[in-house]
């Protein structure tokens, strides 16, 4: 049984290498690399929106919050990373009207405001984009080793590099051209996994739905749970390079709202019922480890089908969103790196800057290192930069040493509210000032206060002006 899944492994890996390296063979133009040549209708954008956003995680981080956070945590989880579509309806058009001819935010962000400002955007930009992707190659380095014993490393290696290879290649076009392939395959094994999961659980039925497991943390702790992944998501998401390539890809301004508005939807509706599985496990008993929920409720080393859509799924949920990393990282190399460096150095510069921050990554992975912690740090930096932003666009008086000073306070705000690794104190909870002198709705919910004090503190700054 093992052969034929070790077999599906490469075969899957080696099969989205090989089209992708395919269809970009012979040259293509920056245009197509970058912003697809802005051409992509309302089922390619919807269809590439919703298969890069789902990377592994869905299969791990709704069921896993709603273990902390029930049901708030889990709407929370779900409104964060679907209602972001709908602000980018608004806010991609208000962007294309001011620059039209961008290709990113941060060409936007350059243009608006001054170097600084510009630098710190990109290496918040990046670091997210780096975290995530180190996320997803380890979290499926765990699942296949799970599933088929196979090392940490190997796994990792060959997913970094079937990718590396056809998304350096082709960029925006090459992932928005496999996202087709991939959203098809993540939607129909997910409607499998469904049915399975609630021929267990029977999480879909009416009379358990508004049953007792649905009290479970509606009181504070879930609200506060809640609405930190709503903040953590949603503000992370503004600065997401491969959703803004795709706010300027789009063909026309209608395109764009038809294509994020049914995005919108499948993501909420997706989320949602993945959080529910969480939910109801706990309340059942079901639950080990809250990180492997879904996994433990499906994997069966006597049933080869069900592992099987479990592994595929799991791979394609990788390559849909690892492609479109690629493609964003690359694109930031490419797009800020022309202004500096001749253009015959700057394939060769994005090229290696990449490999480097794969080879990275791959480290990382294949030590099977929990990236979480590090995810929520990414998270919280980019909350402090996104109300001086977006607010900047909109009130064009304010200075950019302002949104400058504003985001690096929010930043140090934040950190100082932000929990240690077992999340029991913080630098001013517990290090600096003794634990007991604040309220326990305050040392008690440290990543909450954290994330709304980054994502507030900054107005200070901003309405200085």
């Amino acid at each position: 049984m093992n052969v034929i899944l070790i077999i599906s492994l490469f075969v899957l890996c080696l099969g989205f290498m090989s089209f992708g390296y395919y269809v970009s063979r012979g040259k293509i133009s920056q245009s197509a690399f970058l912003v697809s040549d802005r051409n992509i209708n309302v089922f390619s954008l919807t269809f590439s929106l919703t298969a890069s956003c789902f990377g592994i995680w869905i299969l791990i981080g709704p069921a896993e919050a709603s273990t902390w956070g029930g049901i708030g945590a889990v709407i929370g989880y779900a409104a964060g990373q679907s209602f972001a579509f709908l602000y980018f309806i608004k806010i991609g058009v208000k962007v294309r009207k001011m620059l039209p001819s961008a290709k990113s935010l941060t060409e936007v962000i350059a243009r608006r405001y001054d170097l600084k400002v510009l630098k710190l955007i990109l290496f918040l930009t990046i670091l997210y984009l780096y975290v995530y992707f180190c996320a997803e190659v380890t979290a499926i380095a765990k699942v296949v080793n799970l599933i088929l014993g196979i090392p940490l490393w190997l796994t990792a290696a060959l997913i970094i590099i079937s990718t590396l290879i056809y998304s350096l290649k082709g960029g925006l076009k090459i992932s928005i051209i496999t996202d087709k392939f991939q959203f098809w395959i993540i939607i129909v094994f997910l409607i499998i996994i469904f049915f399975i999961l609630n021929q267990k659980i029977n999480f879909l039925s009416p009379d358990v739905i508004f049953n007792k497991p649905l009290s479970i943390n509606i009181g504070f702790g879930g609200f506060t749970a809640g609405l930190t992944f709503f903040i953590a998501v949603f503000a992370t998401n503004l600065f997401d390079q491969g959703i803004w390539q795709r706010v300027y890809a789009s063909k026309n301004v209608l395109v764009l709202k038809k294509g994020f508005i049914a995005a919108f939807i499948i993501v909420f509706i997706t989320i949602l019922l993945l959080g529910m599985v969480g939910i109801f496990a706990s309340f059942y008993g079901k639950i080990k480890d809250p990180s492997t929920i879904i996994f433990s409720l499906l994997i069966n080393k006597e049933f080869l089908f069900l592992n099987l859509v479990i592994l595929i799924l799991s791979l394609t949920l990788v390559l849909s969103s690892l492609d479109t990393l690629i493609a964003s990282i690359s694109s930031l190399f490419v797009i800020h790196t022309n202004k500096f460096m001749q253009k015959k150095y700057v394939n060769n510069f994005y090229i290696i800057g990449c490999i480097f921050l794969a080879g990275s990554a791959f480290y990382i992975s294949s030590k099977g290192l929990s990236v979480l912690y590090l995810f929520l740090l990414a998270d919280l930096l980019c909350c402090a930069a996104v109300v001086p932003i977006f607010y900047g666009f909109y009130k064009k008086k304010i200075k950019s040493k302002n949104i400058f000073k504003s985001i690096i306070f929010g930043i140090i705000f934040g950190l100082l509210l932000f929990p240690s690794t077992d999340f029991s104190k913080s630098l001013l909870v517990g290090f600096i000032f003794d634990k007991s002198l604040f309220p326990d709705a305050l040392s008690n919910n440290l990543l909450f206060w954290s994330f709304l004090a980054a994502l507030c503190s900054p107005i200070i700054f901003v309405k200085k002006n």
